[in-house]
């Protein structure tokens, strides 16, 4: 579902990471969070592509659209 982002125990403590980098997406996501654009990005990180960025706030969306769905005690 997501080819380009990967785990790995060996890898930043198994967190998730694009294709396989030491680059987290947990830093692109913040980078972009807060005001980086694309672009920036990009030149600060130059073996990272455009793919990957997307990728990172596709898993991102993916994570949030998590549901909570309330426990309540059955009537006995």
């Amino acid at each position: 579902m997501f080819e380009r982002i990967t785990f790995d125990p060996e890898i930043m403590g198994g967190r998730a990471c694009i294709r396989g980098m030491r680059i987290s997406v947990s830093l692109v996501l913040s980078l972009l969070a807060n005001g980086m654009s694309t672009t920036e990005v990009l030149e600060a990180y130059p073996y990272l592509e455009v793919e990957d960025i997307s990728a990172c706030l596709e898993y991102a969306a993916f994570l949030a659209s998590e549901e909570v769905h309330s426990l309540t005690e059955s009537a006995a």
